[in-house]
């Protein structure tokens, strides 16, 4: 249907729709950045057929992929391996091509961000290069008379993760797309309910466990699923009308207020599509379902109907007034998926992700007039660009007791989220652990907002006074952790090295035996954190950097040793402990 040269590449867009006139245009705002536009146009309306946008690149010093969707798998895939699918409720349209090195060779990402589309990258081994397409229009639209987008191909020799800063910086400066207001608290620790309790709430329970926890140094809780069912099967069958199970919590707004006495604020879980088949609302809604899941025991409900949309949002609002909460877990919204498309009395919207976006939009925006500064948290994989204008909370996906993919995902959706609060997956770990082992499930997510759920009053001494020291660590530290420049190195390894700085401080943690080099220019102040059970950290500067005093603390926040040190060009080993942290400051 059309194709277009820029200086590196020729893309192509095909499709088998007659109605739609198409054009493609191009820009180069800066050497190496290409913005392709993409321009179709309908003399009448009507639903527009799969497009695909196509282009290669040659592999030429590129050994991994980064995109949203790759978690442990950063492996270049063969052409004939199925692409992943973003919308505005899972993924981003978003893929970067690098060097073992951690440059830049390909980050490509669509403004488009709330279609269902698929984005693929393949290896074709006839002539080792690689096949890149984006398809449009996977699920049938509603009819359209105009459609733009623009693809944006950068091509050029920077880190990796400064590429993919600029595209976040791209789609939150769209129409449209301009991310929610983050609340301080909201970039503060914060306690869960979900690993340490599951179903099982008892609101004692739960504020026992807030002055535990406030005193560690979290400043919210999150209360999840269990409040509004007296069943603790992990179901979703009684999930609907929202009411209380006042034999767990017999007045809400009086246990959140004694959680407001203790200083912390109050997150209450939902899960916004689901209305159980055991739930009074469940014959309300008949007919108005997306699907039924019959292993969830409930219903999808279909976001295109307009009373649909008022039940969830006034059923925040009601909650939001009558109980004085402070925010929401909003869980489940990538289960708003496609099933049909025919158009059904009394819709408003034909399109789900349409209908989803506006759902979300009113959900914040009326929130927002009872209460300015309220939280609101989605679990990966709805990280998308969309949603950082519906959220301000953005957490890793479930991975319980596992330090290492924590670590991953929580870095996967720091390169994309900027000012949006990046939490870790809720932390747990046996009491039995040893203490540096448990260590590992806090520094791991130093660059992201903790997140504890533990029965606090059943861990030992040793592992309340690491997790003190660390959320202590991670206080004094965060205007780095979170808001210095954020360097994660070797994604293809699972981030082996993360450096952070700012004019003032750099933080480097090295989470395998590596040479950590730290850069030119230090700051007066330079902490390396051992995230390993070795006993010692090699550093390779490539100046001479003078003499610098010395602190090394232990997993538990005692000190290990103290003294000066002379760093100068060359290998220096110090001696960290286990999961310890070492000082240094220039004198």
């Amino acid at each position: 249907m059309g194709s277009i040269k820029t200086s590196g590449h020729e893309i192509t867009l095909s499709g088998t729709e007659d109605a739609f006139w198409t054009s493609l245009s191009a820009t180069q705002p800066e050497e190496g950045i290409d913005l392709i536009h993409i321009r179709m146009v309908a003399e009448e309306p009507a639903s527009p057929p799969v497009f695909t946008l196509f282009w290669t690149h040659p592999i030429v010093d590129i050994q991994a992929y980064w995109r949203t969707a790759g978690d442990h798998d950063k492996s270049l895939p063969p052409e004939w391996i199925k692409g992943f699918m973003s919308k505005v409720t899972s993924q981003a349209p978003v893929c970067s091509l690098h060097s073992f090195s951690g440059r830049n060779r390909l980050t490509f990402a669509f403004s488009d961000a709330l279609r269902a589309t698929e984005i693929r990258v393949g290896v074709h081994e006839e002539t080792a290069m690689l096949h890149c397409s984006i398809k449009l229009f996977l699920e049938p639209s509603p009819p359209l008379k105009v459609y733009e987008a623009t693809l944006r191909l950068d091509t050029r020799d920077i880190p990796y993760y400064e590429s993919l800063e600029q595209v976040q910086q791209w789609w939150a400066a769209q129409p449209g797309y301009q991310p929610a207001r983050v609340p301080e608290t909201a970039r503060l620790p914060m306690y869960s309910t979900w690993y340490s309790f599951h179903q099982g709430l008892v609101a004692s329970q739960i504020e026992e466990q807030c002055g535990l926890a406030k005193a560690l140094g979290c400043e919210a809780v999150i209360v999840d699923d269990g409040w509004q069912t007296t069943s603790n099967e992990r179901g979703y069958a009684y999930t609907g009308d929202w009411e209380v199970a006042s034999e767990k919590i017999p007045d809400m707004r009086a246990h959140v207020a004694k959680v407001h006495q203790l200083g912390m604020k109050y997150i209450l879980w939902y899960s916004v599509p689901f209305v159980g088949k055991h739930s009074k609302a469940w014959s309300n809604f008949a007919g108005k379902t997306l699907e039924v899941i019959d292993r969830l025991g409930a219903g999808v409900l279909d976001p295109r109907f307009p009373e649909v949309r008022e039940y969830i949002i006034a059923t925040y609002e009601r909650a939001l007034r009558d109980w004085d909460l402070d925010g929401f877990k909003l869980d489940f919204v990538d289960s708003f998926n496609f099933r049909k498309q025919e158009y059904v009395r009394g819709q408003d919207y034909l399109s789900v992700p349409e209908a989803v976006d506006r759902l979300l939009a009113d959900i914040i925006e009326r929130l927002r007039k009872i209460k300015p500064d309220i939280m609101v948290e989605f679990r990966q994989t709805y990280i998308g660009p969309l949603m950082r204008k519906y959220g301000n909370m953005f957490r890793a996906g479930d991975c319980p007791n596992d330090a290492l993919t924590n670590r991953e995902r929580t870095l996967d959706i720091r390169l994309l989220c900027g000012s949006t609060a990046a939490h870790s997956d809720m932390l747990m770990w046996h009491r039995d652990e040893p203490v540096e082992s448990a260590a590992l499930q806090i520094v791991n997510i130093l660059f992201a907002v903790p997140q504890i759920s533990l029965l606090l009053n059943a861990l030992p001494e040793q592992h309340l006074e690491m997790a003190r020291f660390w959320l202590s660590f991670w206080r004094e530290h965060r205007d780095v952790l979170l808001d210095g420049k954020l360097m994660p190195l070797h994604p293809e390894a699972m981030y082996p090295l993360v450096i952070a700085t700012t004019p003032t401080k750099r933080i480097a943690v090295t989470y395998a035996d590596t040479v950590i080099n730290p850069g030119s220019d230090l700051p007066a102040d330079f902490i390396i954190v051992n995230g390993t059970l070795g006993k010692g950290v090699v550093l390779e500067f490539t100046e001479n950097t003078g003499t610098w005093q010395l602190e090394v603390r232990d997993c538990r926040g005692q000190v290990f040793s103290t003294g000066q040190v002379l760093l100068d060009k060359g290998l220096h080993r110090i001696d960290v402990p286990p999961v310890g942290a070492a000082t240094l400051h220039r004198r």
